[in-house]
This record gives structure tokens, sequence and C-alpha cells, in this order.
């Protein structure tokens, strides 16, 4: 199986905490060589630098007018300031597109007030930062926002921007990186400290040392 690719919107002030963690663990695979896993790679409004919340430069792999959604696994919409004053408005367009064409799309913190600008939460199960911040967009869908940290309702999922662990554990099941019970052992470690997830993690990373060589 060929490494699949999972695209990260990247733009000026994206705020670095809220994807690490999804990221980081999407990408652990193409560094491990694994067949049929994923790797990341970042799509701007340009190929243009961007520059983070946290101070970092980013080149873009790809721009956005180069990229649809059958190049892609998933679409990850990280927040940004920019998210609330439309600068951002492509990426919620093409969130629309990928969702239209069945491929997951990810967003968090100030991404889900652009989909629900883009109408693309009027009919879905959503949550985000408080329920106050979408109903700024004018959007309809109100009566779906749900009080939970992350949500997925089919190809979609949305978090709050005080939530990444459960973001990432949202994007990593949907892509099907882990097992559900490696899943659990992995957000059991990382969000709670859990030293059983940590047993859960090892005993999996050796069944991959073993199948490696």
């Amino acid at each position: 199986m060929s490494t699949q690719t999972v695209h990260m919107a990247v733009y000026d002030t994206l705020a670095d905490w809220e994807v690490g963690a999804a990221t980081a663990h999407i990408n652990k695979h193409a560094w491990h060589k694994e067949p049929g896993k994923f790797q990341v790679k970042t799509v701007g409004l340009t190929m243009d630098p961007i520059i983070t919340m946290g101070g970092v430069r980013i080149v873009p792999d790809v721009a956005i007018a180069d990229l649809a959604p059958a190049d892609s696994a998933m679409l990850i919409l990280p927040g940004a300031d920019t998210w609330v004053t439309g600068e951002l408005a492509p990426f919620a367009r093409l969130a629309g597109a990928f969702l239209d064409a069945g491929v997951p799309v990810a967003g968090i913190c100030g991404a889900t007030f652009g989909l629900a600008k883009e109408g693309l939460l009027d009919t879905r199960a959503h949550t985000s930062n408080v329920a106050e911040f979408l109903a700024y967009s004018g959007y309809s869908g109100g009566d779906r926002y749900v009080n939970e940290p992350a949500v997925t309702d089919g190809d979609l999922i949305t978090a709050s921007g005080t939530a990444p662990f459960e973001f990432a554990r949202e994007v990593l099941g949907r892509l099907g990186v882990y097992e559900p019970h490696v899943l659990d052992g992995w957000y059991r470690l990382y969000a709670h400290s859990d030293p059983a997830g940590y047993a859960v993690l090892a005993e999996y990373e050796a069944q991959m040392a073993g199948t490696s060589h």
C-alpha cells in the first residue's frame, strides 16, 4: 500500500498547539516507513512562507489552487486569528469541496467559525470553543451544536481550541492510524498521563518494530 497524504492548512497566526498532537502522530508512521500509513504536508493560500502564532516559519508544500480532494486523505484546519476576519474563506470553500467528495475535514477553534460561515455546520453535529462564538458567524446550525471537546459527524471533525488531544483522538481514529484499543491507550497517556496507556503503546511499538524487520 502507498503512503497517503494528510494536508494541513497553514496561515499566519496559526495556533501551533492545537494540531501538533494530531500531526506528529500521523506523520510518525511516515518516519518509520510503514506501508499504507500517512504523511503530513502543508497547504497555503500561496507558496509564500507563513508565521505561526508561536513564531515558527513554515513554507507550504503546496498552494491551495493546486490541491484537489482526490489528492488527500484528510484536510486539517487549525485555528488562527484570521478566520474571523474572513481572510481564510478559501480554505472553508476547499473544506466544502472535500466534504462533497467524501474526504474528511477536521477543524479546530477558529476554523470552526469559518466552517460555520460557509454553511458546513448547518446540518452536521459540531462543536467549537463556545456556542456563542459560532452564533456570531450568522450560521443556522445552532441546534446541532454539541457541548463536547470534540465531535465527529461523518466526514467532519470539529473541536474546541482547548482540546488538542481530543481533536487528535478523533483525527487519528477517523484515519485509522491506530486500532481502537491502541488509540484508547494513546489518549489515556497523552491526555491524562495514565501509565496504563503507556503500557498499551509500548506493546504496540514493540509489535511494529518486530514487523518492520
